[in-house]
């Protein structure tokens, strides 16, 4: 057995309750293992025992035998068992540690002294798909090669096992498929053992071979994918979401195995062919009633680089901004999305250009001043948190502009936004779902005429991404205007009126769901996937498209008896 952890119970330092409870399993050399569970199910925990950062680097109360490879991670140290286990973490930009592309890769090997630390950093950048990139700056990288070169770390020690927490997390759907393309070749070409935590089944479904589900910090089974996936009533009610392929098979009671990819779905559904119309699906934006509210004019945006060379952001960029409009930006990692942001909040001013909001030409007032109207929340929500209590961040801005009566207001959003109980928690030391409705609360107290929302699902397992998407939803009957910045195409596909794609820092189109997803060459131009019941209700001829599997399964339903679909056996 390549891994075996053996009755581990373990309490983090001043916790209540213990985060694992007497947790037993074994992962054999080889597998390809996805992690599924809640978020505190105790995921990351179970990971962080593998290589000995459990009990070593994070104490606490510790009971129970981990071995790797037959060695016990009591004796031995984090150092010894980072040569047989790599670890890719949730924030893996942490992880980069040197300024340049072949530094990074070489750093591991060359502080254990290997000889031939070069060498490994370059097979280890080879492997990964980052050839050429050696002496590019760590910052001047998107976020999909970033991720790219915290991997390339952990091979450049040639560990018989892979650990990636969260591997798509913050990815657009291309480098996300590429980071799993990367890990399907060093599981099947070099042998490597590889563990994912994970929460989009689709790929679960696409790559990996087991899946453990975990809940309550337990393991409730291992199971092939096959098996697991199935398991849909049991999963749901733990908050993880199947497939949206299973979920539409169960949904319809039809007979199991249901299918789990696209293809397995093209085969299960091959002699059905539905015909649906609907002229209440469409989501127009009426452009010709529409109200400018924000006008960006030939608008110019880069930076110098180290080596003094200019890197262009965004060019000759034009657009005008309604009144009403809610807008996902979408685009792969690099587009240009979190610069537009900062540049409609006056954090950065344009080279050239101008951005006008309601009247406020940016280049002429200073953050702070535009703060009175638009809130920018950041990806990363701890960046909004700067006291030591949630109640405290959401007062922050009320208190210093003297708001009358802002306790009420502040009551009100705690209850809203579901805080009251952790109101007087640190932002930092909470969960991603309560740090996203905190964050969301803290840019909601200052009743923005604008509202900018970077990321706003990342990291999130599926429950927490849904009830996350639900409070963005009402955030229109706060603001006149509401922007996104996404790669969650459920998101996109469920939220949106407008969309606009973003692709080497111009605009490439401007339009609708129904017009964006439509055009295949330009998703693939922007790095970008339709959500998969999108492209199931397009291959089964439902016309216009499905965009959720509760619409897909009640306009089959609406039909079902009419056309004598499944009337036999699929």
């Amino acid at each position: 057995m390549s891994i075996q952890i053996k009755n581990v119970t373990f309490t983090y330092p001043g916790a209540e309750k213990a985060i694992l409870k007497d947790v037993s399993l074994e992962i054999g050399k080889g597998e390809f293992v996805a992690i599924v569970g809640g978020n505190g199910s105790g995921k990351s925990t179970l990971c962080k025992l593998m290589n000995g950062l459990i009990p070593h680097y994070y104490v606490g109360d510790f009971s129970g035998d981990v071995l790797v490879n037959g060695d016990s991670t009591l004796k031995g140290k984090v150092a010894d068992f980072s040569k047989q286990v790599g670890y890719v973490y949730q924030d893996f930009e942490n992880q980069l540690v040197r300024p340049t592309v072949l530094d990074d890769a070489c750093f591991a090997p060359l502080n254990f002294g290997y000889v031939d630390y070069r060498e490994r950093g370059k097979e280890a950048l080879r492997i990964a798909g980052l050839v050429g990139y050696d002496h590019e700056f760590i910052w001047q990288l998107s976020g999909g090669q970033k991720h790219l070169l915290a991997l390339a770390g952990a091979l450049s020690l040639n560990p018989d096992t892979l650990i990636i927490d969260e591997p798509v997390a913050q990815l657009d759907p291309y480098h996300a498929k590429e980071i799993y393309e990367v890990l399907k070749k060093l599981h099947e070409t070099y042998g490597k053992t590889i563990i994912v935590i994970e929460h989009h089944t689709e790929f679960i479904a696409d790559y990996c071979e087991q899946v453990v589900l975990m809940d309550n910090g337990q393991v409730v089974w291992k199971k092939p994918t096959n098996e697991a996936l199935l398991e849909v009533e049991q999963l749901m009610e733990k908050q993880i979401y199947p497939p949206q392929v299973t979920q539409v098979a169960y949904r319809l009671n039809l007979q199991k195995p249901y299918p789990l990819t696209l293809q397995e779905a093209d085969r299960y559904f091959k002699d059905v062919r539905i015909n649906l119309n609907s002229e209440n699906m469409r989501n127009e934006v009426n452009n010709a009633e529409a109200e400018p509210f924000i006008t960006i004019s030939n608008l110019d945006y880069g930076y110098k680089t180290v080596n003094r060379d200019k890197k262009t952001v965004l060019k000759n960029l034009n657009l005008t901004i309604n009144r009403g409009d809610l807008i996902a930006l979408i685009g792969n990692n690099g587009a240009g999305k979190s610069s537009l942001m900062k540049l409609l909040t006056g954090l950065v001013k344009p080279n050239n250009g101008e951005v006008v909001i309601n009247g406020f030409d940016t280049r002429k007032y200073k953050p702070e001043t535009l703060a009175d109207f638009i809130t920018y929340i950041y990806q990363n929500p701890e960046e909004m948190f700067i006291e030591d209590s949630i109640r405290k961040d959401v007062e922050f801005y009320l208190k210093a502009r003297k708001v009358k009566d802002y306790e009420e207001t502040v009551d009100r959003l705690l209850e809203e936004y579901d805080l009251t109980d952790i109101q007087d928690c640190d932002g930092r030391l909470l969960s991603g779902g309560q740090q996203r409705r905190a964050s969301l609360a803290i840019g909601i107290a200052t009743k923005p005429s604008v509202i900018l929302l970077d990321e706003p699902t990342a990291n999130l397992d599926i429950a927490t991404r849904k009830h996350i998407t639900s409070l963005i939803g009402g955030l229109q009957s706060t603001a006149q205007t509401v922007i996104i910045a996404t790669h969650d195409m459920q998101l996109v596909a469920e939220w949106a009126n407008r969309i606009i794609v973003l692709s080497e820092g111009k605009v490439i189109h401007d339009g609708t769901k129904e017009t964006v997803f439509s055009k295949p060459e330009l998703l693939k131009s922007a790095g970008l996937e339709p959500p998969q019941i999108l492209e199931l209700s397009r291959r089964l001829g439902l016309k216009p498209p499905s965009y959720t599997v509760a619409d897909f399964v009640e306009r089959v339903e609406g039909r079902r008896a009419e056309i004598g679909l499944y009337s036999q056996t699929v």
